[in-house]
């Protein structure tokens, strides 16, 4: 068997050779036991490139067994290459589809032995790592629990850049979770700290966006889109894919303000023709059903872009509240002229199911949305007159609470007559 020692020639063949090949000739490369600068120089290059071949293979089993591997070489190179090298081959993991269990595997095995080795810098940044992909698992209590020591520890050793990360990592978690109030504050926690140092482009949009979204979800979509749009120009200038889900919730807070007319002009602005596609789709078809207060288009444009719109929680739980306001303000101009109608009249008109009006129905009515009763035997729903509130009881309150007044002010003044 031919042995290939640590050189830059050996490294030229294996760029050469193809793929099996070559992965072959760089494993060859690390195990060499030379241990020179150069040597060291030449396993680094190795290693980087051992990854990208890998990482084409999807083979990402293979890429754990490498970072275990490595563990001896470590040792021989500064920390903070090797904090670059683990990151670097954790990245290539994540590259591959499907291998969130794997990433969660390989971080708590790269914590172990960082906790060992007291490698507490590497630590923290794949603690944090774990602690993202647990979310993204859906597993929130061990994240959370994760995070919160976590914290502490950064908030002590004053590492910044990392508090930044953390604290927004910390706040898409309290979101997740439904807990505004602290998904708020980890977030002014993550500004603050990003205020006292320089923030990278794509972490600033990070902090606009989740900025944008927490605003969205207070109702408060004028600020949520100034935020979006910009997170939309960080993510923009520096090529994100993220750029179209921040111009996809721009045009959902134009649409959720009753400004759908302008989804179209955004949608074709020189930025907007940029990331044109099944996301911008999605959309525009929405922002169509709600210009024209059309239920059927609605419903028709989340069946058509499913993935889209109700697959993205953000959009769906925004969409499902329009689409609710939506329907009872139709259903509530349907029913106007009437004082009695058949239910199965209203469905007809309403392009809807009969089930599913009459449920809606139902729910108007004990939201006191308006005066009436369903009548299930015959199909029909009974619309009374709204009762008109008699003047005479506000007016009587009034002149008892008036009297009261008179009353205390008499007693203050005898009280003083009498000292």
């Amino acid at each position: 068997m031919v042995s290939y020692p640590a050189t830059t020639e050996t490294i030229s063949l294996a760029l050469e050779a193809n793929s099996s090949e070559a992965i072959s000739i760089l494993y060859q490369v690390i195990e060499d036991p030379s241990s020179s600068p150069e040597a060291l120089r030449i396993k680094e290059q190795a290693i980087t490139n051992l990854c990208d071949r890998l990482t084409e293979e999807k083979r990402g089993e293979d890429l754990r067994k490498l970072l275990t591997k490595l563990r001896p070489f470590f040792s021989l190179i500064p920390k903070a290459k090797t904090a670059k090298i683990v990151r670097g081959i954790i990245d290539a993991v994540a590259k591959i589809p499907g291998t969130t269990d794997l990433q969660i595997t390989l971080c708590r095995e790269m914590v172990e032995w960082t906790r060992a080795e007291k490698r507490t810098f590497l630590r923290q940044r794949v603690e944090a790592r774990l602690a993202a992909l647990l979310m993204e698992n859906k597993e929130y209590v061990e994240a959370l629990a994760l995070l919160s020591t976590l914290v502490k520890e950064v908030r002590r050793l004053d590492d910044k850049l990392l508090l930044v990360d953390i604290d927004l990592l910390e706040s898409k978690l309290h979101f997740s979770l439904r807990n505004l109030p602290k998904a708020k504050a980890a977030l002014t926690a993550a500004r603050t700290a990003a205020n006292a140092i320089y923030v990278p482009p794509a972490q600033q949009g990070t902090i606009d966006l989740q900025s944008g979204i927490l605003h969205a979800e207070e109702k408060d979509y004028k600020t949520g889109y100034s935020y979006f749009f910009e997170a939309f120009e960080s993510f923009n200038a520096l090529g994100d894919p993220r750029a179209v889900f921040s111009l996809k919730y721009m045009l959902l807070c134009k649409i959720m303000v009753s400004q759908a007319d302008d989804v179209a002009g955004i949608i074709s602005s020189k930025a907007g023709l940029q990331y044109v596609g099944p996301d911008l789709d999605a959309m525009k078809a929405v922002a169509d059903a709600h210009s024209k207060r059309s239920l059927k288009l609605f419903e028709n444009a989340l069946r058509d872009y499913k993935a889209q719109l109700e697959d993205d929680p953000i959009v769906h739980r925004h969409l499902s509240s329009l689409y609710d306001t939506l329907l009872e303000q139709n259903l509530c101009r349907l029913i106007e002229p009437f004082s009695r109608v058949e239910i199965a009249h209203i469905a007809e008109l309403i392009e809807l199911p009969l089930d599913h009006v009459e449920k809606k129905l139902s729910q108007m009515i004990l939201d006191k949305k308006f005066a009436g009763t369903l009548d299930q035997g015959a199909g029909c729903l009974i619309i009374f007159e709204d009762p008109k509130a008699d003047a005479i009881y506000s007016a009587t309150l009034d002149t008892i609470a008036n009297m009261g007044k008179v009353v205390d002010s008499l007693y203050v003044r005898s009280a003083k007559i009498m000292s």
